[in-house]
């Protein structure tokens, strides 16, 4: 999900703590820019969130 025109990367992880949730991250240019600030409970949901997040940032709603 990284080119010129989108320089934001979504990264999914799956959380040790609680076991079975998700979290999301995006980096701009390969550095962290945001994170998750709630936990999903399947990795389709948090990858749906961190899309989200991206379209926000793409529309200018990035602050």
């Amino acid at each position: 999900m990284s080119n010129t025109a989108n320089p934001y990367t979504l990264e999914i992880a799956a959380c040790e703590r609680p076991a079975g949730h998700f979290t999301w991250a995006i980096r701009r240019h390969g550095k962290l820019f945001q994170r998750a600030d709630r936990l999903q409970t399947t990795e389709e949901a948090a990858e749906r969130s961190g899309l989200a997040a991206i379209e926000k940032l793409l529309n200018g709603h990035d602050r």
